[in-house]
């Protein structure tokens, strides 16, 4: 009885404790219900449903601790992190009624960052006090959304916050010190990517006591003046004020920071010198003055009682930091980044001989010569990235065993020996290798192969010739970036499958390749950006290239390829630009191209036929020159999108038509060499022939290219999926101390270039030279009538070429308005009267021609004029004074007309002259044969004096 009883007991135990631990597996009931409402809630603001809260179940055995985006304390079960951040819902914009987080009593981190599709703004919060209740919410993210300054008089109701982040919104004005007043407890405020300035000084920051890291990167920030007030926050220990626009001396104040670790003050204009006190930090252990105007000298040695430091880096934007360390001194701590970039070292620093612990080198643009030290790597077998671009080493050497180096630029330097064979064994692990612009010479070594990793490969500008290893195409598939151009390659163009799959970018040009464009291009299905200008291609454009769906830049110029333009190439719909000048290409032009193409380059080739009306279409550069294009210029369709309009060298005939007006964003428009006639349309002055009222990239130079994402080195390609992980919760309290996170911005560009006629020769325009390039030239035609004087209204125009035509009547005095003309030809026409003295107004005129019209008068002299030799104004016999040799006197003066009805009486008109100089001497030869036919005595001695001649020619002849 007594055991049935003890058991009873145990059993009865056992239910008592399987129910607690079923109790403390389970989350709080209430907390469950509270989630599956903000799920309701959240969704009911979406478009379309998807995925994002699949695991949030209404079953009631489900476990909420363990649903996706949750996480509950181990021991109490209750809900202490959500983690709403990278929503994938549609909606614009996403809201969040904040009394749906009350049931959360112990909320400590609370992630809403970089939703998609727009993000929350500040309309978002409803339920203005609903963060007070929130009392144990320590951290909160709010980067990468839409909110600005109306958010934070709700964020000052949450005064148990230690950590807020900010970031990538939508604020401005000056820092928000009287809305974060009340937030005493916080150690952590990243307002970084938004627009704040200092338009008035920072107050009232003492009240943030407690205040460890302070990031105001990437704002406006320009005077130190109004941020003193960071040099009253004694217990800050990380700052970062990079990449603002701030200026002056570095500020002092911040030397009595003493448990400042982390100094951020990179890329901003500050100038002076970099004063000594900075040694004085001792508990330095992350500084950056990169990319500021330092100047003066600055000895590495007054860092030395820095004994924490692990990352220096300094540089100057004008070159003019001199930055010494003497031979003997030795650095007594081991850094883990050193950067010192255009700091006029001219030698390796001593110091670096003994350093072991290094991951980062900068040592780029600094005039350094010798070997190439290759010791770095031996020594410092953790080291990661060397950048020893734009300088002077010999000698590329590698080490002697493997290493783990992830990213080598050494472009620029003096290399010109073989490229080393090995270098695939010894730099297994690398991921971007740039030795561009050197003259290494020799194969590409079939070691490339074993670059598993490499996705970024330079090696542009050598003089490396024969072909390309198939190691290379084969092995090396994670390649993303390949530049192989301005060598000495040669052989076919990928004739075999390859196994590049992941390219993005293959330049190729300026090589000595041959044959037809391979097969083996089929393979590249990410391809993006192809260059293969420059070679010896033969043969037709294949009709698979339409299969490389992704192709935006295509650039085949300068080849001897034939045919006709396939219609699959025309079709590829993301095409940006395309150039496949300077070949032998024939037929018609397609009667459209896609509507994404831009930049359309077809000159130099052997197009026949009319341009199509539709051609045009979006596109902004277009350039037919050179070709055998016959017909009227079509009447476009208006296009607001065309910048440059280049028909020059054709069969054109007709009159130009007056809607060519409507392309009213024109900068550049060449109808020169052609047989147009007609009158030139007085419309034209509504052509702006300057910077285009619609934004484009001309004021930044004509430049186009493939921008990618940049990438970490260090962490990878892809991103961090662990939502209590994010880049916001570990970015600080150490993190930049271990190592400085290295990115790279790639771009794959393809500079534009574009000829123009202008003071008296036929120039390249380039990227930012082309932007600021405003030009009409219209030579070369058999264009009559007077100069249209609404043509002076164009007063941004830098080139005006007329020449070579049939026009008539006077220089229009309009002209004068045009203040930033720079070329002016109006040679070899039929233009009468005075060179008008308004023209002197022309401070930028360079080129001035009118030779060869019918001008009088007396030459201006003022000005720019008085810099023009006599050549701008041959063949006008009317014209006196300098610099012709003729003097103005009465005579000369009293042959010049005083109005212009008198002119067109007694003008020479040139045409006239020579056509009765060709009738007078028709006349006498036809009188000269009709008297010989006569049978006169003259006659016949003028015929036996002939046959007198004839007889001894053929006497001595034979």
């Amino acid at each position: 009885m007594e055991r049935r009883l003890f058991l009873v007991h145990i059993l009865i135990w056992v239910m008592i404790v399987m129910g607690q631990i079923h109790r403390y597996k389970s989350c709080v009931e209430k907390e469950r219900k509270g989630l599956l409402e903000l799920k309701r809630y959240l969704l009911l603001s979406a478009v379309k449903e998807d995925d994002t809260f699949d695991t949030w179940s209404n079953d009631t055995v489900s476990d909420c601790c363990r649903w996706e985006r949750v996480k509950c304390n181990r021991t109490t079960r209750r809900v202490i992190g959500l983690a709403l951040h990278e929503l994938r819902l549609i909606g614009f914009p996403l809201h969040i009624n904040l009394s749906l987080l009350y049931p959360f009593e112990e909320l400590h981190t609370l992630n809403l960052s970089k939703s998609w599709f727009g993000g929350f703004n500040a309309s978002f919060m409803e339920g203005y006090q609903s963060l007070r209740r929130l009392r144990n919410l320590e951290i909160l993210v709010l980067s990468l959304n839409q909110f600005d300054n109306r958010v934070l008089p709700f964020l000052s109701s949450a005064k148990s916050l230690k950590t807020l982040f900010l970031r990538g919104n939508n604020m401005d004005g000056p820092f928000p010190a009287k809305e974060l007043k009340y937030l005493t407890n916080l150690e952590l405020l990243d307002l970084s990517r938004n627009r704040f300035d200092n338009s008035t000084p920072v107050q009232g920051l003492a009240e943030l006591r407690k205040l460890k890291a302070l990031d105001l990167s990437r704002n406006e920030f320009t005077g130190w003046e109004q941020l003193q007030g960071i040099c009253e926050l004694k217990n800050l220990q990380e700052l970062d004020l990079s990449h603002n626009q701030l200026i002056g001396e570095f500020p002092l104040c911040l030397t009595s920071l003493t448990g400042l670790r982390v100094l951020d003050l990179s890329s901003n204009q500050m100038t002076g010198k970099v004063p000594s006190a900075i040694g004085s930090i001792e508990s330095l252990e992350y500084l950056s003055l990169f990319h500021n105007d330092f100047r003066g000298f600055f000895s590495l040695g007054l860092l030395a009682n820095l004994s924490k430091l692990k990352v220096l880096k300094l540089s100057s934007i004008s070159n003019s930091l001199q930055v010494e360390s003497e031979s003997t001194w030795k650095l007594e701590f081991q850094l883990n980044v050193i950067a010192l970039k255009s700091c006029n070292l001219g030698k390796l620093p001593h110091f670096l001989l003994h350093q072991k612990e290094l991951r980062l080198v900068d040592l780029s643009e600094n005039r350094l010569h010798g070997l190439f030290p290759s010791w770095l790597m031996q020594n410092n077998t953790n080291l990661e990235v060397l950048l020893l671009q734009n300088n002077s080493f010999t000698n590329f050497q590698l080490p002697k065993s493997a290493h783990r180096l992830l990213l080598l630029d050494a472009s620029a330097n003096d290399f010109s020996q073989l490229f080393p064979d090995n270098i695939g064994w010894i730099l297994p692990n690398l991921r971007h290798l740039n030795l561009s612009k050197n003259s290494l010479q020799g194969n590409l070594p079939s070691s490339l192969g074993n670059m598993k990793k490499l996705y970024f490969l330079d090696l542009s500008h050598n003089d490396l010739y024969g072909k390309l290893p198939r190691s290379l195409t084969m092995g090396c598939y994670s390649l993303m970036f390949l530049k192989l151009s301005h060598n000495k390659l040669s052989g076919n163009i990928f004739p075999e499958p390859t196994n590049l799959t992941s390219l993005v970018v293959l330049s190729l040009d300026n090589n000595q390749f041959s044959g037809r464009i391979g097969d083996g291009l089929l393979n590249l299905s990410s391809l993006s950006a192809l260059d293969m200008s420059n070679n010896y291609l033969t043969d037709i454009i294949p009709i698979w290239i339409g299969n490389l769906s992704y192709l935006s830049t295509l650039l085949l110029s300068n080849n001897y390829l034939e045919g006709q333009i396939p219609v699959s190439l025309i079709d590829i719909y993301s095409l940006v630009l395309l150039d496949l000048s300077a070949n032998r290409l024939s037929g018609d032009l397609p009667h459209h191209f896609n509507s994404d193409t831009r930049m359309l380059f077809l000159q130099d080739n052997n197009f026949s036929g009319t341009i199509p009306d539709t051609v045009l279409g979006q596109v902004s550069i277009l350039d037919l020159r050179n070709n055998r294009l016959s017909g009227n210029i079509p009447k476009f369709v208006s296009n607001q999108k065309i910048y440059i309009l280049l028909l020059r060298g054709n069969n054109l005939t007709g009159s130009i038509p007056y809607q060519m007006c409507g392309l009213s964003n024109i900068q550049l428009l060449d109808l020169s060499n052609n047989r147009l006639n007609g009158s030139i349309p007085s419309c034209f002055s509504n052509i702006s022939f300057s910077f285009p009222t619609l934004q484009h990239d001309g004021q930044e130079g004509y430049d186009a290219g493939v921008i990618f994402v940049s990438s970490d080195i260090f962490g990878g390609m892809g991103l961090d999926e662990e939502f209590f992980s994010t880049e916001d919760l570990g970015r600080y309290y150490g993190s930049k101390l271990m190592l400085d996170p290295f990115t790279v911005d790639y771009m794959a560009d393809s500079v534009i270039e574009v000829q123009f006629a202008a003071k008296r020769r036929y120039d390249s325009y380039i990227g930012l030279t082309l932007g600021f390039m405003f030009g009409l030239d219209l030579s070369e035609n058999e264009l009559s009538g007077e100069i249209p004087g609404e043509l002076g209204d164009l007063v941004d125009i830098r080139a005006l070429n007329l020449s070579h035509n049939h026009l008539s009547g006077v220089i229009p005095q309009n002209f004068s308005k045009m203040k930033d003309l720079e070329s002016l030809d109006l040679s070899f026409n039929i233009l009468h009267g005075q060179i008008p003295s308004q023209l002197t107004k022309l401070s930028s005129l360079a080129v001035f021609n009118v030779s060869y019209n019918n001008l009088s008068g007396i030459i201006p002299v003022k000005g720019q004029f008085s810099t023009f030799d006599e050549t701008s104004y041959i063949g006008n016999p009317l014209l006196c004074g300098q610099p012709s040799n003729r003097s103005c006197n009465d005579d000369t003066l009293n042959e010049t007309p005083a109005n212009v009805g008198e002119e067109e009486e007694d003008v020479i008109d040139i045409v006239s002259f020579y056509w009765s100089i060709f009738a007078a001497y028709v006349t006498v030869l036809l009188g000269i044969l009709a008297s010989l036919s006569f049978d006169s005595s003259w006659s016949r001695t003028w015929f036996s004096v002939v046959d007198a001649f004839i007889y001894k020619v053929k006497s001595l002849t034979s």
